[in-house]
């Protein structure tokens, strides 16, 4: 599981998604989560602008991400 560090009090789903380079545009993160290929905490999201905060696990393409905010 990969850990992404944040320094605000959230990330949106599709901006996590870009950041983490699990897609190479935003276009592309909306096109993914609005045709379900996308689960938060194990459950199917197809809200782009979810908002995700420490203690969530994403997961896309074969890849587990986790959100904690820098020390």
């Amino acid at each position: 599981m990969k850990t992404i560090v944040i320094t605000t009090e959230f990330i949106k789903l599709q901006d996590l998604l870009k950041f983490a380079n699990l897609v190479e545009s935003g276009g592309e993160a909306k096109e993914r989560i609005q045709n379900g290929e996308v689960t938060l905490n194990g459950e199917v999201c197809t809200m782009r602008g979810k908002k995700i905060r420490p203690g969530d696990v994403v997961s896309f393409a074969g890849a587990e991400l986790s959100v904690r905010y820098a020390d």
